[in-house]
């Protein structure tokens, strides 16, 4: 029982759009780096060999995460002479909704939350 109590304190305190928001779109590591990556830099469209390398990663780490983080939403996909281009999303509520979790991620103890809940979540 107390495993269970720990783990309902480390989610109910934190707002329940950005716990969707962790759950549904920034459930890996990695995504939460995109995020983060296509937040500083609102204007980014790029490649994903080129989005690896600005992030540090290997682009057959990020390739999945950035076709998933497409599908939910998050980011915007184009082909431009042959390749596939990445941007943020340009719905507004998206937006909004990615600066609440990046505010969020300057508190300590949301980060502590929110990274159990990614652990959580990739059992």
């Amino acid at each position: 029982m107390v495993q269970s109590d720990s783990a309902s304190q480390m989610i109910d305190d934190i707002d329940p759009n950005l716990m969707q928001f962790l759950h549904d779109k920034v459930n890996s590591f990695i995504k939460w780096d995109l995020v983060r990556f296509f937040h500083d830099n609102p204007h980014a469209a790029d490649t994903a060999d080129n989005i690896a390398r600005y992030t540090g990663r290997d682009v057959r780490t990020i390739a999945d995460e950035l076709i998933e983080l497409v599908e939910v939403g998050v980011l915007e996909q184009q082909e431009a002479a042959g390749q596939i281009i990445y941007a943020l999303a340009n719905d507004r509520g998206m937006r909004e909704l990615i600066n609440a979790f990046v505010r969020a991620c300057d508190d300590r103890l949301f980060r502590v939350k929110a990274i159990y809940h990614v652990i959580r979540a990739m059992r």
